[in-house]
């Protein structure tokens, strides 16, 4: 049976409620964006709220294989990299019940979500956002909060920009995320030293009028893992 056929499991008033739930976010025209889905069942069914699930004991490893499971299965999306938020608990933030919920959050280029293609993936702005369901509203800003503060020394940006780009553009996202715009000689030295670019030989960005751009990409080893600075940027 499809997983998005099996009804949910049956609770009793002593059950623990188990979820993962994911902040996935992207760069789009209205900035700093997280996607949401409708849902599909009570509580709050049609609301829009972040991708989660149940964590199935029978099949999930652990929290993380469970919250790459959910994201591909609600969304279509395969993630590069998922890092653990954290842990969501209590009697009130689920009218069922007493809950728990492990939350991860992950980044993708906005060409991804688009290739992906799945019609009920709605993109906002997570300076727009309203009123979310259960206490998501609380999980996105803990996400965001944590994104801005590890893009003042990690390669964690780098996750937002495809896979070939320019410096240029890599800067312009690293200035996004973190509002404030960035000294160049700086910005270059810091990526120097974070190290966890390459060139791609013999590919060059030609759209801007000015000289040909070289184009760069994540080194192997850390296009699923981060790279840290001793001192911020």
């Amino acid at each position: 049976m499809p997983e998005n056929l099996i009804p949910p499991p049956q609770h009793y008033p002593n059950d623990v409620i188990c979820t993962v739930d994911t902040v996935l976010l992207t760069l789009a025209d209205d900035g700093l964006c997280v996607a949401l889905l409708k849902r599909e069942r009570e509580p709050y069914k049609g609301v829009a709220a972040l991708p989660g699930g149940y964590i199935h004991a029978d099949k999930d490893i652990d929290g993380y294989g469970a919250a790459l499971r959910v994201l591909k299965t609600k969304t279509g999306i395969d993630v590069p990299y998922l890092e653990q938020l954290a842990a969501f608990t209590g009697a009130a933030r689920d009218p069922r019940g007493w809950s728990v919920s492990l939350t991860y959050y992950a980044l993708v280029p906005h060409a991804v979500i688009t290739a992906a293609g799945h019609p009920g993936v709605k993109l906002v702005g997570v300076d727009r956002l309203h009123t979310l369901p259960f206490d998501h509203g609380v999980i996105v800003a803990a996400a965001v909060e944590r994104l801005r503060s590890k893009s003042q020394y990690s390669s964690l940006p780098c996750f937002l920009v495809g896979e070939l780009f320019t410096l240029p553009q890599l800067q312009r996202v690293y200035e996004a995320l973190m509002g404030e715009a960035l000294n160049k000689v700086s910005f270059r030295r810091k990526m120097a030293e974070l190290d966890v670019l390459e060139a791609a030989e013999g590919q060059m960005d030609t759209s801007s009028p000015s000289r040909p751009a070289q184009l760069y990409r994540l080194r192997p080893e850390f296009r699923d893992r981060l790279g840290l600075l001793k001192r911020g940027l």
